[in-house]
């Protein structure tokens, strides 16, 4: 009996995968069937899974992924619905599996798959933590990218060493990569998840020791989709800096909610300065300068702050300004009641002022998060 258990279990033990190729997508059907077809060519000699994490994606890339799964049950999605974001679905395609080693890579086919060999084996053999595909190592290359493309990149990786602990990287922008298990499981818990960058979260957040390797590739051409790379995603990478720099203390969100509500005060100002240049008194000024600064606020914390909780919609974009409106009148009466009480105390006018000014803020940015963007 113990000679049939050992048997099926070392029957078992050889059929687990070794190696988790976790691929985001969004909207990629026609990058599905290609790419499955390069990585059973490039995986051959490796036990391996793939596991496409998919946000809801709505041009049938899930009903391809379908469709290879019926012919390899060693593709395997995930499909999330109501939450979005690169950085989130790879930690949970990677939490979704039990390999000790765990690539990442784009579905867009301009990741070399014949890089994940040589990566494999730097691991395997215990050479390294981490091994990162560069596009800018010798050797390597970008491919058809332009020059605005170019210097975005390279500004971006020079940032990215503010928070990288003095780990060189030639490319730590890269969407490449594969890490073992245990260099993973020690750096989850103090990962940000934000934007597309995860990468740099990785390395920012890894314990002293991490050993990493970089790998030199070319970088692809799209054959087909379209690229997330837009404005938002430069806002996205950097509010990860800021959570990298003062996320244990403040707040990443805060800390944008506070950088508009300062480019309120400038919107505050001038339509104050353009009302009384008017003739209207100064009552109804103020009045309209600040009905005009919290509405700006809105749409503002809307589009950027809260993007991952966006309010939509002429009628809920409606009630979410007039919540907003009720919790910045109650941020207003807390700010000018604790600068008040501490002036009266004899503190100095300007410690009272911005001490009012904090709390208004903190309220506002709390009572908000609650109210107008309560999280879905």
């Amino acid at each position: 009996m113990d000679q049939t258990v050992s048997k099926m279990q070392a029957t078992t033990q050889a059929s687990f995968p070794e190696l988790a190729v976790v691929i985001p997508t969004f909207n990629e059907r026609e990058n599905i069937a290609p790419l499955a077809a390069k990585l059973r060519a490039a995986l051959s000699d490796i036990k391996w899974e793939v596991v496409f994490v998919d946000d809801d994606s709505t041009d049938g890339t899930v009903q391809e992924l379908e469709k290879t799964w019926r012919q390899d049950p060693r593709f395997r999605c995930i499909r999330r619905v109501g939450r979005r974001g690169l950085s989130s679905a790879v930690i949970e395609g990677i939490q979704s599996t039990f390999t000790p080693l765990v690539a990442v890579m784009d579905a867009d086919l301009q990741h070399d798959e014949m890089l994940l060999v040589p990566m494999f084996e730097l691991l395997r053999q215990n050479q390294a933590d981490l091994v990162v595909g560069s596009r800018y190592a010798a050797d390597a290359g970008t491919g058809a990218w332009d020059e605005r493309r170019l210097k975005i990149s390279r500004f971006a990786t020079r940032l990215s060493h503010i928070v990288l602990k003095g780990r060189q990287l030639t490319d730590p922008m890269s969407g490449f990569f594969m890490i073992s298990r245990g260099a993973f499981d020690g750096t989850v818990r103090n990962l940000s998840a934000q934007g597309y960058k995860i990468l740099v979260d990785i390395v920012a957040s890894a314990p002293a020791g991490l050993r990493i390797k970089e790998l030199p590739y070319v970088f692809g051409p799209r054959r087909s989709g379209t690229s997330k790379l837009d404005p938002a995603i430069v806002l996205e990478y950097l509010m990860l800096l800021i959570d990298k720099l003062v996320g244990r203390w403040i707040p990443s969100r805060f800390v944008m909610f506070a950088l508009i509500g300062g480019i309120g005060v400038v919107g505050h100002m001038t339509v104050l300065a353009a009302m009384l240049a008017t003739g209207q008194s100064f009552v109804v000024a103020q009045s309209v300068a600040t009905m005009a600064a919290i509405a700006g606020n809105f749409f503002l914390n809307n589009i950027l702050t809260y993007r991952d909780r966006r309010i939509k919609g002429f009628g809920p974009l409606l009630l979410g300004l007039l919540s907003f409106y009720a919790v910045c009148l109650v941020g207003a009466v807390a700010n000018v009641g604790i600068a008040n009480f501490m002036f009266v105390q004899s503190y100095s006018w300007w410690i009272s002022g911005f001490c009012g000014i904090l709390v208004g803020a903190v309220w506002n940015y709390a009572a908000s998060s609650v109210f107008t963007w309560r999280h879905p």
